[in-house]
């Protein structure tokens, strides 16, 4: 093998890494821009309203034999 051949085999795995390097950050960033938009949807979300005319039994107890 020639030494160009040697400098061209470590010019592409240099290549294959950088290209690695950048598909993973591209991938943390989509991966960050997503775990943000779904906090932002969960915080969009409005509060349960709370039932006031309703005793404080009801709701407590599921009947499983129905």
């Amino acid at each position: 093998m020639d030494v160009s051949g040697i400098a061209r085999t470590a010019t592409t795995i240099a290549d294959t890494g950088i290209k690695q390097d950048v598909a993973i950050a591209v991938e943390k960033k989509a991966q960050e821009v997503q775990a943000s938009s779904a906090q932002a949807l969960v915080e969009a979300i409005p509060p349960v309203p709370k039932a006031s005319n309703l005793p404080p039994n009801l709701g407590t107890r599921i009947n499983t034999t129905a």
